[in-house]
C-alpha cells in the first residue's frame, strides 16, 4: 500500500518537530517545510495527500500554500494550522477549500484524528469519482440513465440509440458482429434441419 505523503508547514521549529515526530512515529510519510515559500517549492516537485500549513507566516502565507496545493492537485487535502484563531480567518480558509481547521496548540490526538477524517473524506471522494465515470445500463432492458442535466442518480431512463443521439450526434443501424452472425447463421440452419427432418 501506498504511503500516505504528508508536507508539515511550519516556521516554528519547535512545532515542526512536535508535529513531526508524531506524524512519523504514526508511519507516515513526512516532508517538512520551515517557510511558506519552501512549501511552494516542495509542492510543485511533488504530489502530497495532505498539507498541514501554519497560517501566519512571512512572505508566503498558508492561503497562498492552501491555493497553491489546490490549484497543483484538486485532491490534495489542506488542514490549516494556526495559533491566531478567530472566525474570519477560519471562514478565509474554508473559503479557499481548506479541509479542516486546527488550533494551536492541538493534542496529538486531535491532530491523528483530523488526519483520518481527510484520508475517509479523500476516499470518498474517489468513490464518488469512480462512480461519476460509470454509465448506468438497465440490466433488463438495457436502458441507459441520463445524468447529464440532473443530479446524478436522477436522470430519465433512454434507450442506448437514443442516448449515443443525443451524445455524440450519432444514429446507429443493427447489424451482426461477426460471432453473433455466425451464432446467428448456426442456429437458423439448425433449426432448418431440424423441420427438414420432421
Amino acid at each position: 500500500m501506498k504511503e500516505y505523503s504528508i508536507l508539515l508547514v511550519d516556521d516554528d521549529p519547535f512545532i515542526l518537530e512536535g508535529i513531526g515526530a508524531d506524524l512519523e512515529s504514526q508511519g507516515f510519510g513526512l516532508t517538512e517545510a520551515n517557510s511558506g515559500d519552501r512549501a511552494l517549492e516542495l509542492l510543485a516537485e511533488k504530489n502530497f495527500d495532505l498539507v498541514i500549513t501554519d497560517l501566519v507566516m512571512e512572505n508566503v502565507d498558508g492561503i497562498q500554500v492552501l491555493k497553491k496545493a489546490k490549484a497543483l492537485n484538486p485532491d490534495t487535502m489542506v488542514i490549516i494550522l494556526t495559533g491566531y484563531g478567530n472566525m474570519k480567518s477560519a471562514i478565509d480558509a474554508l473559503r479557499h477549500e481548506a479541509d479542516d481547521y486546527l488550533l494551536k496548540p492541538c493534542e496529538s490526538a486531535e491532530m491523528l484524528h483530523r488526519i483520518n477524517q481527510c484520508q475517509e473524506k479523500a476516499a470518498l471522494r474517489q468513490k464518488l469519482q469512480l462512480y461519476q465515470k460509470l454509465l448506468p445500463m438497465c440490466c433488463v432492458c438495457k436502458k441507459i440513465r441520463d445524468d447529464r442535466q440532473t443530479e446524478p442518480g436522477k436522470g430519465q431512463w433512454v434507450a442506448v440509440e437514443q442516448f449515443i443521439h443525443d451524445k455524440a450526434n450519432l444514429d446507429i443501424t443493427s447489424s451482426y458482429c461477426p460471432d453473433c452472425a455466425q451464432q446467428t447463421m448456426e442456429a437458423f440452419t439448425h433449426r432448418k434441419v431440424t423441420q427438414i427432418k420432421k
